[in-house]
């Protein structure tokens, strides 16, 4: 009998045979376990019709507003994966990140996300405020990582656009620096291609988040086509 990955058996149904799958290629990162589930592939999305029909083994509910406890509220109440959140950072810091964490958490969060210009006080409150992990986004170079871990950071989300390989490798030479290169996570966006993600995943990361950019839109109008025809 061959068991090989390319024959998995595949157990469906017509109502759900349209679930947002994830690109196959993301399973040849190594993942990482949070709170005993292996992670390797995480959707990056806002959509709760896409969160609540899709493979991903979790989700990054991250956005360029501020952190709305009603999106956190509405996300948790359709997703069946877990639910990394963003808290701010940016604009959004201090006392009001804090209240966010401690609201995500109570929510079913599994971790909270930092932005890139979140200052180490804030760290430092958010990881006194929730036991969930603090994933911290890195968008450059121009920081102390050591310093970020020491106030709580237990991951590394980078997003570097197009340059997230070789940022990538520049965190895990830090880490090194601090041997913790084997035993701290990198999450990386992957990009659009099995190329980039493949790159990625090369240059050290453990899981990969993906964009799921129009997929509610495409899904609708490919199946409002069908029905045209068959009417």
């Amino acid at each position: 009998m061959n068991n090989s990955i390319e024959n998995i058996p595949i157990l469906s149904s017509q109502l759900r045979a349209d679930i947002v799958e994830t690109p196959a290629i993301i399973q040849q990162a190594s993942g990482l376990k949070l709170f005993g589930k292996k992670i390797k592939s995480i959707i990056y999305t806002t959509d709760v019709a896409v969160i609540a029909n899709c493979n991903a083994d979790a989700v990054l509910v991250v956005y360029p507003w501020t952190p709305n406890t009603r999106i956190l509220e509405a996300v948790s109440t359709v997703s069946n994966i877990p639910i990394l959140a963003g808290i701010g950072g940016g604009l959004t810091s201090g006392v009001k990140s804090t209240v966010v964490g401690l609201f995500a958490e109570e929510n079913g969060a599994q971790a909270v996300v930092l932005n890139a210009p979140t200052s180490i006080e804030t760290i430092k409150n958010v990881k006194k405020a929730v036991d969930v992990p603090i994933i911290y986004t890195v968008v450059s170079s121009n920081l102390d990582i050591k310093e970020r871990i020491d106030a709580g950071v237990k991951a590394f989300n980078v997003a570097g656009g197009k340059d997230t390989p070789e940022l990538v490798v520049w965190v895990r030479n830090e880490l090194k620096k601090l041997g913790l290169d084997e035993s701290f996570p990198i999450i990386a966006s992957g990009g659009k291609t099995d190329e980039q993600i493949h790159k990625t995943i090369q240059a050290g990361a453990n899981a990969i988040s993906f964009t799921a950019y129009g997929v509610t839109e495409a899904t609708f109008q490919k199946k409002m086509e069908k029905y045209r025809r068959e009417n």
